[in-house]
């Protein structure tokens, strides 16, 4: 079972930065796939980036050369730089970890963005 801690979130004016981060409480080299997901109020959960175990990534079109994430098996942490942040990235921000086919959920950080 691995636990999922994220961290980093907050509030911030539109136009800046945060960088996100996702704990694993064990060692995620094998798992197959890192993610982020977002949910904003009165909407469903969507997906923002992924990166493969290969080290391919890829974005969802919203934020597609804004966010980066990355991962660090080392340190067993999954990080999300997000810059040119718009109040529409306004959300709770969720890490999800695919390891050995299992999907884990972190409990989510706030993200908030005024205009």
């Amino acid at each position: 079972q691995v636990k999922l801690v994220e961290s980093g979130g907050g509030l911030v004016q539109a136009g800046g930065s945060l960088r996100l981060s996702c704990a694993a409480s064990e060692s995620i080299f094998s798992a197959s796939a890192v993610s982020w997901y977002r949910q904003a109020p009165g909407k469903q959960r969507e997906f923002v980036a992924r990166k493969f175990r290969g080290g391919s990534t890829i974005y969802a079109s919203s934020v597609n050369g804004r966010f980066t994430i990355s991962r660090d098996n080392a340190k067993n942490t999954v990080y999300l730089q997000m810059d040119s942040l718009k109040p529409e990235d306004t959300a709770v921000y969720y890490c999800n970890v695919i390891n050995r086919g299992l999907i884990y959920w972190g409990q989510g950080t706030q993200v908030t963005v005024s205009s």
